[in-house]
């Protein structure tokens, strides 16, 4: 009975997987649509400025902030035991 299961399992799984490949189109990134006027790219510094530095900056700064106005420095020692 597990085998008979398993089999089941593995050809709904592969035949989803299968449909959702060839049923899902191209992105078509390379045609342009009306209207679109992409800009300049980025450099690689100001890609891991915004991407890299700038999320590390603002997890830091809050992180500061919550130990900064943590108000519940005055909690009693655990007791040992």
């Amino acid at each position: 009975m597990d085998k008979k299961n398993a089999l089941r399992t593995g050809t709904v799984v592969t035949g989803t997987t299968l449909m959702m490949l060839l049923l899902s189109s191209p992105a078509l990134a390379l045609t342009r649509d009306d209207g679109d006027d992409p800009g300049s790219g980025l450099s690689v510094a100001e890609t891991l400025g915004l991407f890299v530095a700038a999320p590390l900056v603002i997890f830091l700064a809050i992180t500061a902030a919550v130990m900064v106005l943590d108000k519940s420095s005055d909690r009693p020692k655990r007791q040992q035991g």
